[in-house]
């Protein structure tokens, strides 16, 4: 049977008050924001976020008011600035962190992809944030049996749901990454439930004669949401490159106050993703233009 839903239907099934979120994307390229603003326009809150570099989608779930704990490895948009609305929140106290390397995250997820209770590294040992990791219960330093040198046990994250979005699916659910895939594919397989959204879905089988092409199998996915420019205004590699302008924008409205945010959100997001990009691209110029400079790039 295939696992294709809505956006709506995916959400509303599948993410619940109070989750674990796991976020897929990095930075400015390919974040699930379809999945995302419906997150936000069915007002799920109380929720946990957690992945390497939460970047504009947990932004917006701060100022809509649906974030209760960050676990990650950093919190920005790197050139264009900090998370506006989380900073305020950490700040304020209205959401708790745990903070994380890169590194640390990525081996939490890989314990729970390998269903197993903790990996090992060293990574941590000596660093600032090791202490508070012990503190809260998701890192203990041990000992090397085999060469009785310090290790740290890092325990696995499981997500109770990960949003990632992808360049092409089959109905079947075997998913389809081009470019950095970062943490991605082992907190799907961690994760207790998975939603896709995709620029494309194909028939179930597509991918038959050429399974090497395959980055994350059926298995692993519980739906799927078909969304061309799914990842807007962030990146999707080959398909489209990020628009600086509207995260330009969100930034400097973030600069002023969350009430501002959430005035463009209620402003801008609509009933459905299509009515958002149409509110943000009614001509459909500024994506055409992503396809062209993507092209350019690649």
């Amino acid at each position: 049977m295939h696992k294709l839903l809505t956006a709506a239907e995916a959400v509303s099934r599948h993410v619940g008050a109070g989750a674990v979120v796991g976020m897929g994307g990095q930075n400015i390229n390919r974040c699930p924001m379809t999945l995302v603003h419906e997150v936000i326009r069915q007002g799920i809150g109380g929720l946990t976020v957690v992945g390497c570099n939460l970047s504009l989608p947990l932004d917006m779930l701060v100022a809509a008011g649906l974030v209760a704990r960050t676990e990650q490895g950093t919190g920005n948009l790197e050139r264009y600035g900090t998370l506006f609305a989380w900073r305020r929140a950490v700040e304020r106290g209205t959401v708790t962190v745990g903070d994380h390397s890169h590194l640390a995250m990525a081996t939490r997820f890989a314990a729970g992809a390998l269903g197993l209770p903790y990996l090992p590294t060293r990574s941590l040992l000596g660093s600032d944030l090791l202490s508070d990791m012990v503190e809260a219960g998701v890192a203990v330093e041990a000992v090397d049996p085999f060469e009785n040198k310090p290790v740290v046990q890092l325990k696995a994250m499981v997500p109770d749901v990960a949003l990632i979005h992808a360049n092409r699916a089959d109905l079947s659910g075997n998913i389809v990454i081009e470019g950095v895939t970062s943490h991605e594919v082992d907190m799907v397989r961690a994760a207790r439930v998975t939603i896709v959204s995709a620029e494309e879905i194909l028939p179930a089988g597509a991918f038959a004669d050429r399974p090497e092409q395959v980055t994350i199998p059926e298995a692993y996915v519980t739906a799927l949401v078909e969304q061309p420019f799914g990842a807007f205004p962030t990146s999707v590699y080959r398909a489209y490159d990020f628009a600086e302008s509207e995260i330009k924008e969100y930034q400097a409205l973030g600069r002023v106050s969350d009430e501002a945010l959430r005035e463009w959100i209620s402003a801008n997001l609509g009933g459905s993703f299509e009515e958002y990009l149409k509110n943000r691209d009614a001509s459909g110029a500024l994506r055409e233009a992503l396809v062209e400079q993507m092209g350019r790039l690649v």
